[in-house]
């Protein structure tokens, strides 16, 4: 959890990607329902590990694009991001170009104009 932390940075103000009333809309709606939604996830990991067993080594041979923020806090976290960059994970989805962008956790907001550009051109070469 500390990895998580100490990447994380609290910010001066607002990313100019998202306005304060977004921003407050999500909070009122937090302050309503709490984290139990997010949590869920969480809560649910040993089974989903348990249900997602048996495709464990399974290739996905489907071309694949995986577009990522260099910020994100899911890709750095625990070595995500030098197993997502590595020969293991491009073991199991052999067709993937992986397109490491300066951004965040929502990058398809942050950077909008580039994520939707890596996707055109990938439809572009099917």
């Amino acid at each position: 959890m500390n990895q998580i932390i100490d990447f994380l940075n609290t910010p001066s103000e607002l990313p100019p990607w998202i306005i304060e009333k977004e921003l407050q809309f999500s909070a009122s709606k937090f302050q309503q329902s709490g984290f139990t939604g997010a949590l869920n996830y969480y809560r649910a990991m040993d089974m989903n590990w348990e249900l997602l067993g048996a495709w464990q080594g399974v290739k996905i041979t489907t071309p694949t694009k995986f577009i990522v923020g260099d910020e994100d806090v899911g890709f750095e976290a625990f070595g995500r991001g030098d197993y997502i960059k590595g020969k293991a994970f491009k073991g199991l989805v052999p067709n993937m170009e992986v397109v490491v962008i300066g951004g965040h956790h929502h990058i398809q907001i942050e950077k909008a104009e580039r994520v939707t550009s890596e996707i055109l051109s990938f439809f572009g070469e099917w």
